[in-house]
């Protein structure tokens, strides 16, 4: 059990039978009225953002999740297959539980799991993610308009906007958080 007050970021609770991240917390004190803790809280089966208003000194129930490195080493029909890089154990997790992550993963590349009492609830990915373009227009001569962009389709499938000097074959490096082009690699 953790008090309201103990609040930090990244500190997951159980809370109305569901599992919930931290994301922001605000401990508040009116002039009048006792004291509260407004939260924005994830859900970790779903993916929503709740705001929600605890009273301060109400206890929740922590929820101990575990964190494994693993390693993506194929997709196999709607299965992606991932390996512990410690025990060489492999866990198939369906296609419908990787929502945006499936745009990102490629052979060997090392993510965290998420579980909860065997329960897989999700994957971290790294922040930035080296792909290969494999088709893009030609940049246009000429053309020196600010920001001038294209559309380019990477190895895993992803479609992001690149700047026109990038061409295809070339390695870049994408943001996970809003698919968007960061650099070339």
């Amino acid at each position: 059990m953790i008090n309201v007050n103990d609040f930090k970021t990244g500190v997951t609770i159980e809370y109305d039978g569901n599992l919930f991240q931290v994301l922001e917390f605000q401990h508040v004190k009116p002039g009048k009225g006792p004291a509260f803790v407004r939260s924005k809280l994830k859900n970790l089966r779903t993916g929503a953002i709740i705001d929600n208003t605890f009273n301060a000194g109400i206890k929740v129930a922590t929820a101990r999740i575990l964190k494994k490195k693993m390693v993506f080493l194929y997709q196999q029909g709607n299965k992606f297959i991932f390996m512990n890089t410690e025990t060489y154990d492999q866990i198939e997790i369906d296609v419908k539980s990787l929502k945006e992550e499936k745009d990102f993963l490629k052979e060997n590349l090392e993510v965290e799991i998420i579980f909860y009492e065997g329960e897989m609830l999700g994957i971290n990915l790294p922040e930035k993610i080296e792909l290969k373009i494999t088709d893009c227009e030609p940049g246009t001569k000429g053309n020196t308009t600010n920001n001038a962009q294209k559309d380019a389709i990477l190895e895993t499938g992803l479609l992001v906007r690149v700047p026109l000097f990038v061409e295809q074959g070339e390695n870049i490096i994408v943001s996970t958080k809003d698919k968007k082009y960061v650099s070339r690699a």
